[in-house]
């Protein structure tokens, strides 16, 4: 994804966000493996999923991946996974992913905010 295309993903999320526009909420969760642990990932995949406009988690996992839940529009919620995916990244992405596995889930009433656990 370029630089261009990447941050106009932003900007889609953030009018999203902005309109408060839920109608059409998609959640999905993210299994990141590689060295992503110890790093400061799940800071800086929160840092996008605000940006993005998006609500949810990210949290390790003993196996060592990173668990990512991210809820809101489907647009955003692909820009993030795309965001993980990206190799070479272009937002300075910290650690190395090798993989990344999504499961599409139903979204949940009363999710607010993106948090690091």
């Amino acid at each position: 994804m370029t630089a261009l295309r990447r941050h106009a993903a932003y900007r889609v999320g953030m009018e999203q966000a902005a309109q408060g526009s839920d109608g059409g909420a998609v959640r999905a969760t993210m299994f990141v493996r590689g060295s992503v642990q110890g790093v400061g990932f799940r800071w800086w995949t929160r840092a996008r999923a605000l940006e993005l406009g998006l609500v949810g988690h990210a949290r390790n996992t003993s196996d060592g991946r990173v668990e990512v839940v991210a809820q809101g529009s489907a647009e955003a919620v692909a820009a993030l996974e795309a965001l993980l995916r990206e190799s070479p990244s272009t937002s300075r992405r910290p650690g190395r992913v090798e993989s990344v596995v999504v499961q599409q889930g139903v979204p949940k009433d009363g999710t607010h905010g993106f948090v690091e656990r």
